[in-house]
């Protein structure tokens, strides 16, 4: 109860300083958004606002001592700061697995190949807030004793790809990245990868291996990335939301980010919602606000109808109830023990007009046509399902048909190299739990439960 106290305290005080903003239709706070418009993207504003202050709080040049690579990763592990990727995993674990003092050369990897059907928030960051990534960047090859790093864009965002290669070079010209960072010892250089639109790039070693000019594949586990990887070197692997909360943390320190959010869950997240809702959009909230406040933050259900579903985490993640999601917190915690996953952060509202048998069959669709075809449960059993529920919505379903979509999707999951197979899986497994009624109802009355499908 004190945690969400918190959280609403402080979305009040952000709604009292008068910071909320509003642009292209999107309600935010004001941490990684930070009331950005087109127009103040760039280096100048980005210092303005004290962008490039971490760094050189790092590096001893805002006269201070400066911080060891140790301190840097401490500092991250009690922000309570976790992959905004959808995995969750606390980011300053994952820095500490890689040493700064192995020689050789490191690598620092951002993912930001966003291709989960529902999410739309780091091609915001990149275009509106690019230079806090390259600073979380640096500041993260700094404490892992990496010298050069890369960020991997998706492949139908060329704009943003064009905006971030902008912002690198200004971060160029004014001597945050090369050689003898601003005058200091520490050397990095960065550079931008264009992918091409395949989805399964944003696994992070089909990532690597997009970037080494191979087919996206993904690689057995083990050996992890921070000790073969990008190049058969050490790499850390981060989403672009995860750096670019990271200056905030080293400028305000591990404990004002903590506050923002509750114990396990530092700071605010950035949901996608989408769907049914009035107002679709990005919003930056703390992390433990309630659905029921999101849902109002996004203008609540379209047209006043009823609430029927919520994919909480982007298309991969187990559907949810109305009457389980109403109770849920927007952390990893609640939305696990409620039986999804947090995810990416896209939330994905249905209403009561929604087939589910319909959703279904075109989630099924895209995770048939985006596996990779390396591992044989993936390759025949995602065009299995898909072809099952298709057969269903078209009346053409059998009774045994339930059983076996469920059967299928257990013998896709866990059983590949990679977590695209479960991402098949789970969405199939998630209606059958909550919304097997209507599927019955599809194969026996050979139509859909619901008078209309809009």
């Amino acid at each position: 109860m004190q945690a969400m106290t918190s959280a609403a305290q402080v979305l009040e005080r952000f709604r009292a300083s008068g910071k909320e903003t509003c642009f292209h239709g999107r309600h935010i706070q004001p941490i990684l958004y930070a009331g950005l418009s087109g127009d103040n993207w760039g280096l100048a504003d980005y210092e303005r606002r004290g962008g490039y202050r971490a760094l050189r709080k790092v590096l001893g040049l805002d006269g201070g001592q400066g911080w060891t690579p140790s301190q840097v990763v401490q500092a991250v592990k009690e922000s309570a700061l976790r992959g905004r990727g959808g995995a969750g995993f606390p980011a300053g674990v994952k820095w500490g697995f890689m040493s700064p003092n192995q020689p050789g050369q490191k690598y620092v990897v951002c993912n930001s190949d966003e291709g989960e059907p529902g999410t739309c928030k780091d091609r915001d960051i990149l275009q509106y807030n690019p230079h806090s990534v390259i600073e979380g960047m640096l500041i993260a090859g700094y404490a892992v004793g990496a010298s050069v790093g890369y960020n991997y864009i998706h492949g139908e965002i060329f704009q943003t790809y064009e905006r971030f290669e902008e912002a690198l070079a200004q971060a160029r010209e004014a001597g945050y990245l090369g050689e003898r960072i601003l005058g200091s010892d520490f050397a990095f250089q960065l550079h931008a990868v264009h992918g091409f639109g395949a989805y399964i790039c944003g696994e992070e070693t089909g990532l690597l291996e997009s970037i080494e000019g191979k087919k996206g594949q993904p690689r057995f586990k083990p050996p992890f990335p921070a000790t073969v990887g990008l190049y058969g070197r050490p790499t850390t692997i981060n989403n672009t939301e995860t750096f670019a909360a990271v200056p905030y943390i080293v400028r305000e320190g591990a404990q004002a980010y903590v506050a923002l959010g509750k114990p396990n869950n530092g700071g605010t997240k950035i949901f996608s919602v989408t769907g049914d809702v009035e107002k679709p959009g990005n919003f930056e909230v703390p992390m433990g606000l309630s659905f029921s406040k999101l849902l109002e933050l996004a203008g609540g259900v379209r047209g006043g109808r009823q609430l029927k579903a919520v994919i909480p985490g982007g298309s991969s993640s187990p559907v949810l109830p109305a009457s389980v999601m109403m109770d849920c917190t927007m952390d990893y915690e609640s939305i696990a023990k409620a039986g999804s996953m947090l995810g990416s952060g896209a939330v994905i509202v249905l209403d009561d007009s929604r087939c589910m048998v319909k959703s279904l069959e075109r989630l099924s669709y895209f995770y048939m046509h985006e596996s990779c075809g390396q591992c044989t449960p993936c390759r025949e059993g995602s065009g299995w399902l898909y072809r099952v529920v298709r057969r269903i919505e078209h009346g053409q379903g059998k009774p045994q048909d339930l059983d076996l979509l469920d059967s299928v999707a257990a013998n896709i999951q866990g059983r590949t190299i990679c977590a695209m197979g479960d991402a098949a899986a789970m969405p199939v497994r998630g209606m059958l739990a909550h919304f097997r009624p209507e599927f019955e109802y599809h194969i026996s009355h050979k139509t859909c439960i619901v008078p209309a499908y809009v």
